[in-house]
């Protein structure tokens, strides 16, 4: 067979194996990444032998990961590096360091390798680098590049990427005196500067008027082609200085991320980055023997156990050093605890330059192969522990995210909006608010936007914006009103659903980032959801139906229709498997529980909206099972409870047990010409610091006070010697005459209540 159709057959042979991994790794439910590296073991030279041109593979391989730092490079611009550069270039500079010199030492105290340095510094290089690929595809699938742990672990990763092209110029040098060894350092560190500074230059003068020019022609093809010829001529002047391709790709990226055409770019170059991004994961799983790794499958995974272990040990601690939380220090320390794929160049270079024997080689490629494997699995799994370990009382503290960093002096402390998240969508939202003169507070977890906030002399709260005690301090339970613009859909849930529990009819818009998300983001007490691909779509239709010569009134109350009905007619059709999977997955970091509806419930016969179980305990119910099998998910407030239902809820373990006294009638529930009412305590109001015996509320007027929220938690049936507090959030029962009659002891010159007026709260009318 001709040389040239050898080569194309090996690439169909590999693009082949990669689509039926990735499909069988979806259908099973795992990572795709996964799919590519077991197809690439499959048809590489120690499984099957049907790939006969490795070399020229590897070599088309390289693009894949060109193009992967290309595209992180133009979503990762100068301003985004500059959000985390104190955990990017320190952490990630301390990072690399500490892995070298305890690799060194730990190699010099067992002698393993003999006793020359050298050989320590190189496996440590190897071993501080983590897989830039990898963790970007698993964000990327998760939708969590930004957030504070993916910004964290990308800034980490680029600095690791960008100590590559050090790394090659000083490999050659090790087996030399110190002094060459320092020469060659201040010799790559001269041509990263001396790069660095024509990047710049390119970056203002040189590339912005070559994408107009590309962009005038309005051909698409030309303007593609003309990308990627920029992009792979500034990665090869990059190997041509001693430095790597990866490199000079992500740098390529960062100057064409600072340009208009930015986003197009990016939409052109996604398509070329995926195929080649395969080609790539599936050729180092074509470098891995599953043969050597089976026969010494003990040593490799404690080596594996080894790697995991050690650099966490070294990120975490790194991550929290710079006052980040000790959640986002975990989940950094998880992601980054691989050997990444650059590491294969290293061990490459290393073998050929007899830095480490065959045997040695194969080891570390093996342990490399399967931390890349095991990471996506790890990544996935944090969020269960996560849930694990929050569950038990004495680890809680540790976890909880609840400290506000910083926050302004002239906070607002009542009738106030709470905006969460200043991206670009929370900046316009305040814009607006501001030009009503309406009072805000701002919370975010970013410095830089932080920053942003003080130099705009906006209030502001420094946290994250799940935490209680950073929903506390910005005043969420004496606010009129809470928008939720957070870039991460976990943290949006975890937001509404605790900003709730502090104030229970707090009025709150939400942002979704997914169609999918709409009917959770409901179901959770969102009382607006607003997705903004969707409302484009309708302001785009309205202008063109109002064009045409439709009235302004129909139009309009055509779009409120849609969005009244949750943007039900533009979302795509899902079958009911798949909205149960999907409510299954986002349900997970709530805390869900299946609760069986006992045979005598006085909720049998109720709907949802009489029912209100969130209102008066909390939680959130998500779906229903019924006794003949069927399964109503996001069941709407008309749905009747029946005999036999299982119910699907999500809330805090006390909130459950509240749910649990009220389906088993061990507390009242709303009847004829009755009803509940949250009433908030101020600092003004005169039952402060009395107790609830001297309410004498059930004695004198009828009332049960069946809870109290305070600092977050739900205090089911609170006893008399219970002192009131500012904050407090009291639930009280009873017939709307002697209801009426109690409030009137908060609501005179305080605690104004959180809800409607009272009769159209939880009233049922009597019949006729």
């Amino acid at each position: 067979m001709q040389e040239d159709f050898r080569l194309i057959v090996d690439l169909v042979s590999v693009f082949a194996v990669a689509a039926c991994g990735g499909l069988l790794a979806s259908l099973l439910k795992q990572p795709v990444l996964l799919g590519y590296l077991i197809g690439g073991m499959v048809v590489g030279p120690a499984g099957l032998g049907l790939i006969k041109e490795v070399i020229q593979v590897e070599t088309l391989a390289q693009f894949g990961v060109a193009f992967l730092l290309f595209a992180l490079g133009v979503e990762f611009s100068f301003a985004e590096l500059k959000k985390v550069k104190a955990i990017a270039l320190g952490g990630g500079a301390l990072q690399i360091a500490l892995t070298i010199l305890i690799t060194v030492v730990v190699c010099g105290v067992t002698g393993a390798w003999g006793t020359l340095p050298a050989k320590g510094v190189f496996l440590g290089s190897i071993l501080s680098l983590s897989s830039t690929a990898v963790v970007l595809k698993c964000l990327m699938e998760r939708n969590e590049t930004e957030t504070p742990h993916g910004q964290v672990m990308l800034g980490i990763l680029v600095v690791q990427d960008l100590a590559l092209g050090l790394m090659l110029a000083v490999l050659p040098a090790l087996h030399q005196p110190g002094e060459a060894i320092g020469l060659a350092v201040v010799t790559a560190l001269v041509r990263i500067v001396l790069f660095a500074a024509g990047a710049v230059i390119a970056g203002i003068w040189l590339i912005p008027p070559l994408l107009r020019l590309l962009a005038r022609t309005e051909s698409r093809e030309l303007f593609l082609l003309g990308v990627v010829t920029l992009c792979l001529c500034i990665a090869l002047l990059t190997e041509f200085l001693g430095l790597s391709i990866e490199m000079g790709a992500f740098v390529a990226g960062l100057m064409i991320s600072e340009v208009e055409y930015a986003d197009e770019t990016l939409t052109i170059v996604e398509p070329l980055r995926d195929i080649f991004a395969s080609l790539f994961f599936a050729t180092i799983g074509m470098l891995i023997d599953p043969v050597f790794l089976w026969n010494n499958l003990e040593l490799i995974l404690g080596l594996v156990a080894l790697v995991f272990v050690g650099k966490f040990l070294i990120i975490t601690p790194l991550v929290k050093l710079f006052r980040y939380p000790l959640k986002t220090a975990l989940i950094a320390g998880f992601g980054l605890a691989q050997i990444g794929e650059f590491s294969f160049v290293l061990a490459s270079e290393g073998q050929a330059l007899g830095l480490v024997s065959r045997r040695i080689y194969l080891f570390i490629l093996g342990t490399t192969a399967v931390t890349l494997m095991l990471t996506p699995f790890v990544l996935r799994l944090v969020p269960f522990l996560f849930t694990f370990a929050e569950s038990m009382p004495w680890l809680k503290p540790y976890l909880a995210d609840d400290q506000a960093q910083d926050f302004s002096a002239d906070l607002p402390f009542k009738d106030h909006i709470v905006v969460c998240g200043y991206g670009r969508i929370g900046k316009n939202l305040v814009k607006l608010l501001q030009q009503h003169q309406l009072p805000l507070v701002v919370i975010d977890q970013s410095e830089s936007r932080i920053q942003q906030l003080r130099e705009a002399e906006i209030p502001y709260v420094y946290g994250n914006a799940v935490s209680f005690h950073v929903l506390e301090t910005a005043g969420v339970n004496h606010a009129k009103g809470m928008a939720i613009a957070l870039p991460d859909p976990a943290s949006i849930r975890l937001s509404l659903k605790r900003a709730l529990e502090l104030s229970p009819e707090l009025d709150l818009v939400v942002r979704a980032t997914q169609d999918k998300n709409i009917e959770l983001l409901y179901q959770l007490g969102a009382r607006e959801v607003v997705q903004p691909e969707f409302e484009a779509s309708l302001e785009m239709a309205t202008y063109l139906l109002t064009g045409v010569g439709l009235s302004p009134e129909s139009v309009q109350q055509t779009m409120q229709e849609i969005r009244k009905n949750h943007y039900l007619y533009l979302r795509p059709e899902r079958s009911a498997a798949e909205v149960a999977q999907h409510l299954q997955q986002v349900t997970r970091d709530l805390n869900r529980h299946w609760y069986d509806l006992p045979a005598n419930s006085p909720l049998i016969g109720m709907t949802l909206e009489e029912a209100d179980m969130r209102y008066l305990t909390g939680v959130s119910l998500m779906a229903i099972k019924r006794e003949n099998g069927e399964e109503i998910d996001y069941p709407s407030s008309a749905t009747q409870l029946e005999a036999g239902d299982r119910l699907l809820v999500v809330g805090e373990t006390e909130e459950l047990a509240a749910l649990a006294e009220l389906a088993q009638g061990q507390v009242a529930v709303p009847k004829e010409n009755s009803a509940c009412q949250w009433v908030t305590v101020r600092s003004d109001c005169p039952v402060l610091g009395k107790t609830l015996a001297d309410l004498t509320a059930k004695e004198e007027h009828g009332v049960q006070i069946q809870a109290i929220r305070r600092d977050g938690k739900f205090i089911r049936f609170p006893s008399g010697g219970m002192d009131l507090r500012v904050g407090d959030q009291v639930l009280l029962c009873g017939r709307l005459p002697n209801l009426n009659q109690l409030q009137q002891l908060f609501t005179a010159s305080c605690g104004v209540p959180l809800a409607v007026p009272i009769g159209k709260i939880l009233e049922i009318q009597e019949e006729g």
